[in-house]
């Protein structure tokens, strides 16, 4: 277990890296007119234009940046174009693990893989203690899938409704939701994020999700104990369970849910859990789980299946249940249908993943004009100006990380601007990358999802149906996460230190 130490050194200069310029910063103020531009873009594409692809807004602002830097701090443009393709560079393993993702799901849903994990969540939903239950099947879920916004879409829809049945105020619904949900966001080794935040810090997502494991377990077990305790004493008759119920029968209809399902998520985590390579292991869990879904589903033709697999690693998985229900079926089953339908159609894929990696590509080429141009550096060391210590540093890097989210409505920016900010400031006190990911990640990742105008919480409330107001006070693990993060920044507790030839060789990487 790693020991609290005290922190001797001084404080961390403005950040230095490869592509920092030499030159003095420029000024704080100054610096900030491509942040607030940015800002102002996305409020209007998300806010006005109702718009969730904030791709172009992040282009303009990168343009805003390249001719801040050019005509008014007269930087050379290949000084800027050389600092641009690092900071796209620094995440090109975490684009590829995406894609392989993508592909993963895909082949995971065709197997019956994710829909195995599914109904077995499903099956563990108890009146008494729905709450509880809930976040565990959302956990479950997300964990097999990598998505929180599928999860809420899809699961998440079908809690709110049995909830409500139930007569459970749809806010505590929701929040006991979002936060299984997220869990699965920021712990699966399938969520971008999970990949994006090491990728920004300069670790390894063996190191980043073993370092998460520190402030997401306390985080959970406070939210299911608040949830064991709100639902204390409920009780429901078994009439209530049978929309549930009607989605576990059209699953294990349409699929052959054997045991054997199981193999291909053991052995990803048992490859993980050694030191595999994370890119290689995800590809070992594709096409095993391709294999075991050609046994298990016993399709009658080779040729036909062995088409259908290749179109599901790229584009995703297709299902059609519209004649899956007869002329005499009852309300609870053809909602059913369209909630199956959701939960699996066009999932998975690599298609599905190339927004996400241009998102990435979009948000580092800001990213690495502001901090080639020097205008991300006078920022960071405005915000350093105020930091004495390892815990101060940490609480930075967390209200950071919310003030974009706020400010930005984005958590892909969320990580990547303050990851790119407090790089060097970390490695300067001679703190392991990880500690750093791990902090973008508990605050980052999961408090997108309690703001309003953030892409992430518009998407709750709307799948949902709940606003966002009503259930962040239950979403308990996304504000519990930051806290436990300050509170072991500020006791020293689980942070690692590296030497000074471990820091050296990670400014080198």
């Amino acid at each position: 277990m790693p020991q609290a130490s005290p922190d001797p050194r001084p404080a961390p200069q403005a950040p230095h890296g490869p592509h920092a310029p030499s030159e003095a910063l420029p000024s704080f103020w100054l610096s900030l007119i491509p942040v607030l531009a940015l800002v102002a873009m996305l409020l209007v594409n998300v806010r006005w234009l109702g718009s969730a692809d904030n791709h172009v807004p992040l282009v303009l602002a990168t343009a805003a940046a390249g001719l801040l830097a050019t005509l008014v701090l007269r930087q050379p443009w290949k000084r800027l174009e050389k600092g641009l393709i690092h900071s796209i560079t620094m995440a090109l393993q975490a684009c590829l693990i995406l894609m392989v993702v993508g592909m993963l799901i895909g082949a995971w849903i065709d197997a019956g893989v994710v829909p195995l994990m599914i109904v077995w969540g499903l099956e563990l939903i108890s009146p008494s203690v729905f709450l509880v239950t809930a976040c565990v099947v959302c956990c479950i879920v997300s964990l097999a899938t990598g998505s929180s916004w599928t999860t809420a879409g899809t699961v998440g829809v079908a809690l709110i409704g049995v909830g409500t049945a139930m007569g459970l105020e749809p806010g505590m619904v929701a929040g006991a939701v979002v936060s299984g949900s997220y869990f699965g966001d920021k712990m699966s080794p399938l969520s971008d994020t999970t990949n994006l935040a090491p990728a920004m810090a300069g670790a390894t997502l063996i190191e980043h999700v073993r370092h998460m494991v520190w402030t997401v377990t306390p985080a959970l077990l406070g939210a299911l104990a608040v949830y064991a305790w709100l639902g204390m004493g409920h009780t429901s008759g078994p009439e209530s369970l049978g929309r549930v119920r009607a989605v576990v029968d059209l699953i294990e209809g349409h699929f052959v849910l054997s045991p054997w399902l199981i193999a291909p998520p053991v052995v990803v985590l048992v490859l993980v859990a050694r030191n595999f390579p994370a890119l290689p292991a995800l590809l070992v869990g594709t096409f095993l789980a391709s294999l075991i879904g050609f046994v298990v589903q016993a399709h009658s033709d080779p040729r036909q299946a062995v088409q259908t697999a290749c179109a599901v690693l790229y584009g995703g998985y297709a299902i059609d249940l519209s004649g899956a229900l007869g002329a005499d079926a009852t309300e609870v089953q053809r909602e059913a249908v369209t909630t199956v339908q959701s939960l699996l159609d066009g999932r998975g894929g690599m298609k599905s993943m190339m927004g996400t990696v241009a998102l990435i590509f979009c948000a580092l080429s800001f990213g690495g004009i502001m901090e080639a141009s020097g205008m991300l550096g006078a920022i960071a060391k405005k915000l350093l100006s105020v930091v004495r210590g390892t815990g101060s540093l940490i609480a930075a890097t967390i209200f950071t990380c919310l003030g974009v989210n706020v400010l930005a409505s984005d958590q892909y920016m969320a990580i990547v601007v303050p990851g790119r900010m407090f790089r060097t400031a970390y490695l300067d006190r001679r703190l392991h990358p990880k500690n750093l990911s791990r902090a973008l990640e508990d605050s980052g990742t999961v408090t997108s999802a309690l703001i309003p105008w953030n892409t992430c919480g518009a998407q709750m409330a709307t799948v949902l149906g709940v606003a966002t107001a009503a259930y962040w006070p239950y979403a308990i693990l996304n504000w519990l996460c930051p806290l436990v993060s300050i509170v072991y920044g500020m006791t020293g507790f689980t942070i690692t230190r590296i030497t000074d030839e471990e820091a050296q060789r990670y400014r080198d990487a």
